[in-house]
């Protein structure tokens, strides 16, 4: 009798042990499934917001690409903005571009082409080259050099040759081509350029 109840008393702490564990079970589920989220959601990179990916805005010196699909005759290789700001294209002569961004030129061109010569056309518009930054002063090669995604002062000074031996690094300042009125505004090596900048080095005297 004493063994039955004892293995009676077996049976349920074993029984007790697993309801427990249906209990819990859910929540610590759960819990493994946070902790797995976690190491993805630290390493996804975030993405850069769609407006400064599209809001430069062109100038002359700039080159772009149109592509109209279908369309290889209104296509436009490598086309050089003029010195207006213009374009030249088919059945809509001189299109402004100065001071657009290439989803308005798009926009543009699509308007134009649309019900007159073409039912739903479909436009791209790329930038192929930017137009050129100048840095001048103390550099071993002052003058202009083309403009590239990323560039910073430093960057900019070595496709000049670099700074010379007498260069200020707490004298570098930057002409905005976008606000050329607002003067001269003082610069640091990772300040960034973007194209028709003007970038002057000035010299030590120490």
């Amino acid at each position: 009798m004493m063994m039955g109840g004892m293995i009676r008393k077996v049976l349920l702490f074993f029984v007790g042990l697993t309801v427990i564990g249906l209990l819990l079970l859910p929540a610590l589920v759960a819990q493994a499934q946070t902790l797995d989220q976690r190491p993805a959601q630290a390493a996804a990179p975030s993405a850069p917001p769609v407006s400064q990916l599209s809001s430069y805005k062109l100038a002359p010196g700039d080159v772009i690409s149109i592509r109209v699909y279908g369309e290889d005759d209104l296509s436009r290789e490598k086309i050089r903005l003029s010195d207006a700001g213009t374009i030249a294209y088919p059945f809509l002569g001189e299109v402004k571009a100065l001071g657009l961004t290439t989803g308005d030129i798009e926009r543009s061109i699509t308007a134009g082409l649309s019900g007159r010569y073409l039912t739903n056309p479909r436009v791209s518009v790329t930038i192929e080259e930017y137009r050129p930054f100048y840095i001048n002063g103390m550099v071993e090669k002052p003058g202009a050099y083309p403009f590239q995604p990323g560039l910073t002062v430093l960057k900019a000074s070595s496709l000049a040759g670099g700074f010379k031996e007498r260069a200020s690094f707490s004298k570098i300042t930057i002409i905005r081509d976008e606000d050329p009125k607002a003067g001269p505004q003082k610069a640091t090596m990772n300040t960034p350029i973007n194209p028709g900048d003007t970038i002057f080095v000035d010299e030590s005297f120490f």
